[in-house]
């Protein structure tokens, strides 16, 4: 029989953000939606530029309701001695944390609210990954990239007028985002049956479910308002499976290993989703997925190869990091962790299409 790794945290309590506002027009009611929680101070972290472009409809909607910004600072770094320090440099009235932005400032503000026990509002202005919903930061610690555990949002706002004037390729990031979970579910799946992995089934099939949201209800026009809303929702759904398993393995295996790795090989790396996108490509090919064909129809219909062509990888840092990436994480099965992955990896990458096009 196999013995599977105990779960520390079994009877767990599970957080699901409370306050979740999704629609035109909601920056100027963050003010309304903190009021009606009895937020009246908050710490407000903007990533760079976010202020000169929201800060006028946000601060109105404040004034209005009459809460009181007690700290506000424009966020250039994610180092956790650097969070750290802010954290405990805010006043002692602060009753909520706002982060308006990308990844780098939400990251920021989510685990200044773990640290200090506080709720967080997360206010995305782009849907480039689930990390605005998700339980975990993606910092640097002692100068390395590291993801650490944090506090899933109590609040999210989007608004969704902000998200349709962000460039393309924060809506291509959010696919490639959303597509690792097809690549992402198969290892985890496949550690649970060799027994190296606890395995939720609930957790699971919210992220298969975030997918059929998005990809089979509506049509593939990523310049729609109803797909921008559908990756909204799709993304924040990936983000709460990743509370309920206790784990990022419902959105995050092979793909996100090859991801981390170009952070640290690449001259240049991309956009988090669109790595994640092509290595999740690859990586349903390596495993044998049966959804490897609708991986190849869903991001070809959306234009997400095209886009990423038009920019391809190096193909020499690429498969250096597909070597690099199972040690990324220690005890850590993925498809990776196969023998014979690299070499495979490497004969697709030459013979597939659709890979000589994104790889080059």
């Amino acid at each position: 029989m196999k013995k599977h790794p105990p779960y520390l945290t079994a009877n767990r309590q599970i957080n699901i953000p409370y306050l979740l506002k999704i629609g035109s027009h909601k920056i100027a009611k963050i003010g309304k939606y903190l009021f009606d929680k009895d937020m009246t101070g908050i710490a407000l972290f903007w990533g760079e530029g976010m202020d000169e472009m929201l800060g006028d409809k946000l601060k109105g909607g404040l004034k209005e309701h009459q809460i009181e910004i007690l700290s506000e600072d424009i966020v250039t770094t994610i180092a956790i001695e650097d969070i750290t320090v802010t954290a405990f440099s805010l006043p002692v009235q602060t009753k909520a944390i706002v982060g308006v932005g990308g990844g780098k400032v939400l990251d920021f503000a989510k685990y200044v609210s773990n640290l200090l026990r506080l709720p967080y509002i997360s206010v995305p202005t782009s849907m480039s990954n689930d990390g605005f919903c998700s339980p975990t930061s993606s910092l640097t610690v002692n100068g390395a990239r590291k993801t650490v555990k944090s506090a899933i949002p109590y609040g999210v706002v989007i608004d969704l007028d902000v998200i349709a004037d962000c460039p393309k390729a924060f809506l291509y990031s959010g696919v490639g985002d959303m597509i690792a979970k097809v690549s992402a579910l198969w290892d985890w799946k496949t550690a649970f049956t060799l027994g190296l992995e606890r395995y939720n089934d609930f957790a699971s099939m919210m992220a298969y479910n975030s997918l059929d949201l998005l990809f089979l209800r509506h049509s593939s026009d990523i310049e729609s308002s109803r797909f921008q809303r559908s990756l909204a929702t799709s993304l924040l759904y990936s983000g709460i499976s990743m509370e309920i398993a206790g784990t990022s393995r419902p959105a995050s295996g092979s793909e996100h290993l090859i991801s981390h790795a170009l952070d640290e090989l690449a001259a240049k790396p991309k956009m988090h989703g669109l790595q994640v996108g092509t290595a999740a490509y690859l990586c349903t090919m390596l495993q044998n997925n049966p959804e490897t064909e609708g991986v190849r129809d869903i991001l070809s219909a959306t234009g997400f190869f095209d886009f990423v062509a038009e920019n391809p990888f190096d193909k020499t840092e690429f498969i250096k990091a597909i070597e690099l990436a199972p040690t990324i994480k220690e005890n850590y099965y993925t498809v990776l962790s196969e023998p014979q992955s690299l070499g495979r990896a490497v004969r697709l990458i030459d013979e597939d299409p659709v890979l000589q096009r994104l790889i080059r």
